[in-house]
């Protein structure tokens, strides 16, 4: 790996932080990286807008099917109970 151009600054804090996630051999550069890469890789809005309006009303359609049998079945029990 190249030598870096720059330096960052952080807080001791940040540095024990970032030391107790880095893996043996890693660079605190690798460590930075690859942490990034977790979180991006975990965004909640990263599938957002993926599906056609068409795709996303047969989805809806099912859950809602499903809702209903589940509320069902749940008064299906509760009257063999009583």
């Amino acid at each position: 790996m190249a030598t870096a151009d720059e330096q960052i600054r952080v807080s001791e804090t940040v540095k024990r932080k970032l030391e107790r996630r880095r893996r043996e051999g890693e660079s605190f550069n690798d460590a930075l990286k690859r942490i990034l890469d977790e979180e991006d890789a975990g965004d909640f809005y990263d599938g957002f807008g993926r599906w056609s309006d068409d795709e996303a009303d047969r989805v809806r359609e099912r859950r809602r099917k499903s809702k209903e049998k589940r509320k069902r079945r749940i008064r299906e029990r509760a009257e063999d109970a009583a």
